[in-house]
C-alpha cells in the first residue's frame, strides 16, 4: 500500500486555512512523528492522511490495490463502545469484514499484546483511561495495519500508562507496522520516532531525522518550538 504521497494538500474550515501545500512522501519503515505549536495543523493533516477528511486542495495518493484500506488511527480519546473489551476488538474486526471464525481468536491475541486478556470480558467504558487507550490500540493491531495513524495518543495519560502505552507501540512497529504519530511530548519524539515532520502555521517547514532535528533545527521556528518558545499541543 505505500509509499503514500501527500501533494500541495491544503485545508481550510471556517474561513480559516489550517493547512497550506503540504508535500511529502511516507515509506514503510521509519516511525515518523508530527510535531508543532498550537494550532499548526497536526491533528488536521492525520485526519487528511486516514481519510477522516478531505482536503480542499491538493492529492492524496496510496501505492497498491488495495490503496488505502490496510490502514488504522487512534485518536487521543478512543470512543469505547458499550460492551465489552473483547467485544470491541471484535466490532472493529467485523467492520473489517474478516471472517467470523478468525474474529474471536484475533480479538484475544490483540487484548493478550496489550495486556488485557484478564479483562476481555469486562466492559469498556468502566476501564481505565490508561486501560481504554490500550484497548483502542489492539483493536488498530488486530486489524494488521501497514500504517497505523496516532493522534497524542498518551496525552490525556499518566507517567505509568505513558510507558505502557509506548511500549505497545514500540511492539506495534516492531511488528512491522508503519506509526506514524503527532505528539506535544518532546521527549517521547525522541524515544518513538525515527524522523520528524516539522509543522508552522499549516506549512511543513522542515523535515529531518530525530537526531538531527533536535540537535540542528534547520529552521527559526523548529529551533524556538525545541526550547518552549513556541506552545505546545
Amino acid at each position: 500500500m505505500l509509499p503514500l504521497r501527500l501533494s500541495g494538500i491544503g485545508f481550510r474550515a471556517g474561513g480559516r486555512t489550517i493547512l497550506e501545500g503540504v508535500s511529502f512522501e511516507l515509506a514503510a519503515g521509519p516511525r515518523t512523528v508530527i510535531l508543532g505549536a498550537n494550532g499548526a495543523g497536526k491533528s488536521v493533516l492525520m485526519r487528511v492522511m486516514h481519510g477522516l477528511l478531505a482536503p480542499s486542495e491538493g492529492k492524496i495518493s496510496w501505492q497498491g490495490e488495495n490503496a488505502g484500506r490496510r490502514q488504522a488511527m487512534v485518536f487521543q480519546r478512543p470512543v469505547m463502545l458499550r460492551r465489552s473489551a473483547l467485544a470491541n476488538v471484535v466490532f472493529a474486526l467485523k467492520a473489517a469484514k474478516v471472517r467470523r471464525e478468525e474474529r474471536g481468536p484475533r480479538a484475544r491475541a490483540a487484548l493478550e499484546h496489550v495486556g488485557l486478556a484478564s479483562l476481555a470480558e469486562h466492559p469498556a467504558r468502566v476501564l481505565s483511561g490508561g486501560e481504554q487507550q490500550r484497548l483502542a490500540l489492539a483493536r488498530a493491531w488486530a486489524l494488521r495495519p501497514e500504517v497505523l495513524f496516532l493522534d497524542e495518543p498518551t496525552a490525556n495519560l499518566d507517567p505509568s500508562s505513558t510507558r505502557e502505552v509506548e511500549a505497545i507501540i514500540a511492539a506495534i512497529h516492531g511488528a512491522g507496522t508503519k506509526i506514524v504519530m503527532s505528539t506535544h511530548n518532546l521527549g517521547q519524539a525522541r524515544r518513538l520516532g525515527d524522523e520528524v515532520l516539522f509543522l508552522h502555521q499549516g506549512r511543513l517547514v522542515e523535515r529531518s531525522p530525530v537526531e538531527r532535528f533536535f540537535a540542528h533545527p534547520g529552521s527559526p521556528e523548529a529551533a524556538a518550538f525545541i526550547k518552549g518558545e513556541l506552545p505546545w499541543v
